[in-house]
């Protein structure tokens, strides 16, 4: 008698459909998960479905912004109903520093709170609304999407630094309570990601590419492939003893903390030059 395939695992992706997001549900459908994509762009997302079935692997979209309340049952219940009641990974991937102001005096309360529903408040609705099903079944994991500048400081950005920060600690806390009951809870934090929501050309834009290996240790910038390697990582049982961790995956660069590769290739210094 044959022994029956296991059922695949049930993903959830918010803002799946491009960027990280994008390469995140592509990477998990190719690894054999369910994937349930949530993104505000229904076009994307029906992009990404059809590539993910094209290359055999299986997603539902379920479009909406997360931030509502509404977005946010319908993907929860999605997700129950494609699972038969499972829900594995939970990738919290929306986030953004937009609106953005020239400085904190110049930004608004009405800045700050579009901050805080983009950056953390949409990851407390969605863990809340899956994590009871994760607790039930005694396994699960959990991958937020932080950024480096909740760990270094950020002219201009310090509100959005200061949510994604609380991502980071919330990552933290919730894994040390729940852990003991089989959910891992984890973090990446991005920096420099050559994405549609952040391109290239737009980050070097009036500077020399050429200089790059004097801020960034790698020297390139990171591609959506480079994240989702790692979500994946941590969603996985390879990653079975990891939890509250927020990983770095910026090519070095809080690593260097203010230290800068010489152009002359002469050193190191963390000294800014006059051009």
């Amino acid at each position: 008698m044959s022994t029956p395939s296991p059922s695949p695992r049930v993903s959830v992706v918010t803002g799946g459909a491009l960027g990280i997001g994008g390469a995140t549900s592509r990477r998990l459908a190719a690894d054999g998960d369910l994937v349930v994509l949530n993104d505000i762009d229904a076009e994307a997302a029906e992009r990404t479905r059809s590539k993910i079935e094209a290359a055999g692997g299986r997603c539902v979209t379920v479009v909406g912004d997360i931030v509502e309340d509404e977005t946010v049952r319908r993907v929860t219940e999605t997700a129950l109903e494609a699972g038969n009641g499972r829900v594995d990974v939970l990738v919290n991937n929306v986030g953004d520093f937009r609106p953005a102001a020239r400085t904190f005096l110049e930004s608004t309360p009405e800045h700050w709170q579009r901050l805080y529903e983009l950056n953390l408040l949409h990851v407390f609705k969605l863990t809340y609304a899956i994590l009871p099903t994760m607790l039930e079944q005694r396994g699960g994991s959990i991958v937020n999407n932080s950024t480096v500048e909740a760990f270094r400081g950020i002219p201009a950005h310090a509100v959005y630094s200061a949510f994604n920060a609380g991502v980071s600690a919330f990552t933290k806390s919730l894994a040390v309570a729940v852990g003991n009951q089989g959910v891992r809870v984890n973090a990446i934090a991005p920096d420099l990601a050559d994405t549609e929501q952040t391109p290239a050309a737009w980050m070097l834009r009036d500077y020399d590419p050429g200089l790059m290996h004097t801020w960034v240790p790698l020297a390139r910038f990171g591609e959506p492939e480079d994240y989702a390697s790692v979500i994946a990582f941590l969603a996985s049982d390879a990653a079975a003893f990891v939890t509250g961790h927020t990983i770095p995956v910026d090519g070095g660069t809080l690593a260097a903390s203010g230290w800068f590769a010489r152009a002359d290739g002469l050193g190191w210094t963390n000294r800014p030059r006059r051009a």
